[in-house]
């Protein structure tokens, strides 16, 4: 199973946004822009609202027969692990393979010293294409590298065993996540990274490493673009060098763990894949629950009322639904406005708080960040969200569809 070129990892936590979805990679059919769409969805995203994995795959079929697509698209198993991915095995067909907590763990000292020993061709001077100033790397840093990511690597190796062993073949996408970690990969790093998991003989289509800057959720990318761009640029020439060395699948390519909205990058990217004719990956692209949450706004009445209710128990419980994402949000709690300010906004201001448009005054990042981790307020609704949704179908879809096409496909893709 091949994953094409370009392709876009969408979340849609309720189950509800596909064809919404869809309509945009459509959209960008039609305007020359062949987009794979990936739905995403975790196994801690699945415990939080009560679903499954095979209600994810069911909704995506439905949108897909509906709006008679007939190109690839794919079902991904978001960040699993040993722990996880049982659930995930029937209904999906790409699988992320989460080891970021596996760097830096202790690898057997003889394996370490017997991947240096394999790969000679790892020290002294590389020349990469696409890098101006060759890698200058000893023995001393392959092996440090080695101690850092190697039992990383096999760990992947394993889960992606797990898989083929329950699902009975190997026909799927698999990818590497090494992003939800402290400290950015280095492109050389990467090279390192690449040679054991070609050791492995594991067939990634696709990594994700872990760019500087933050990559918070739902805002904007916050670090140095120049920087961002030069690594990426890098990691691209990098893997393409990997491919041909180690016999890594010609398709392997970058995936960005965006944490969506990260507009300021986006430029950089699209002119790194038109200058070396690259592909790439992009999770998440758009945030879909928040466009949900927008969308009722926008219909005003008791949607409108819903999405405050929404907002004041998140603001009541903020300390509890931050936690477990502490490291990819940055909310300044003394510009979140209180539930009682809130209350007495109409449409347009609720609206124009949430909606991530960076000219606009009213926008307001921080309580973007806290309504983003805020789902599970709406989870905890149940049918009371999910009627919602389906009444106001037609604001909410029309959100979902303008936010992915307009402020991430076109950027991305089409600028």
């Amino acid at each position: 199973m091949q994953l094409p070129k370009f392709s876009l990892g969408m979340g849609d936590r309720f189950a509800h946004q596909a064809k919404a979805q869809l309509q945009a990679c459509i959209m960008a059919a039609e305007a020359g822009a062949d987009i794979t769409p990936v739905w995403n969805k975790s196994n801690r995203e699945h415990l939080i609202i009560g679903s499954e994995p095979s209600q994810t795959r069911a909704a995506i079929d439905v949108a897909v027969k509906e709006l008679g697509w007939t190109k690839p698209y794919f079902a991904d198993a978001d960040h699993i692990n040993l722990k996880t991915y049982e659930r995930f095995v029937a209904p999906c067909d790409f699988f992320t393979l989460d080891v970021a907590d596996n760097i830096g763990q202790k690898s057997d000292e003889n394996e370490i010293a017997q991947f240096v020993e394999r790969h000679p061709e790892l020290m002294g001077e590389i020349t990469i294409p696409g890098i101006e100033k060759p890698f200058s790397l000893d023995k001393a840093f392959v092996e440090k590298t080695a101690k850092t990511f190697l039992a990383a690597v096999q760990e992947a190796a394993a889960i992606y065993k797990a898989v083929v062993a329950k699902k009975g073949s190997e026909d799927f996408v698999a990818e590497i996540s090494m992003d939800e970690t402290d400290n950015p990969q280095t492109p050389p790093e990467l090279l390192i990274i690449l040679a054991a998991i070609a050791d492995e003989k594991l067939p990634i289509q696709t990594i994700a490493p872990k760019f500087t800057g933050r990559f918070n959720k739902g805002v904007d990318y916050v670090g140095n673009v120049a920087q961002f761009e030069k690594e990426f640029r890098e990691d691209i020439a990098t893997i393409a060098y990997a491919v041909k060395t180690y016999g890594l699948p010609a398709n392997l390519k970058l995936s960005v763990h965006s944490g969506s909205d990260k507009f300021s990058i986006y430029e950089p990217i699209r002119k790194s894949l038109k200058d070396t004719g690259a592909g790439v990956h992009v999770k998440t692209a758009g945030t879909t629950w928040l466009e949900e949450l927008i969308g009722l706004a926008e219909a005003g009445g008791d949607a409108l009322a819903l999405a405050k209710e929404v907002y004041a128990e998140a603001f009541a419980h903020a300390e509890e639904l931050c936690a477990p994402y502490s490291t990819v949000i940055d909310i300044k709690t003394e510009n979140l406005p209180t539930p009682e300010t809130v209350n007495g906004w109409t449409s347009e201001q609720y609206v124009r708080a949430l909606r991530h448009v960076e000219g606009d005054p009213q926008y307001n990042p921080d309580l973007r960040q806290l309504l983003h981790v805020g789902f599970k307020v709406a989870a905890k609704m149940g049918n009371r969200y999910i009627d919602a949704l389906e009444a106001n179908e037609e604001v909410v879809a029309r959100n979902v569809t303008t936010n992915l096409f307009d402020r991430h496909i076109k950027h991305l893709f089409l600028g």
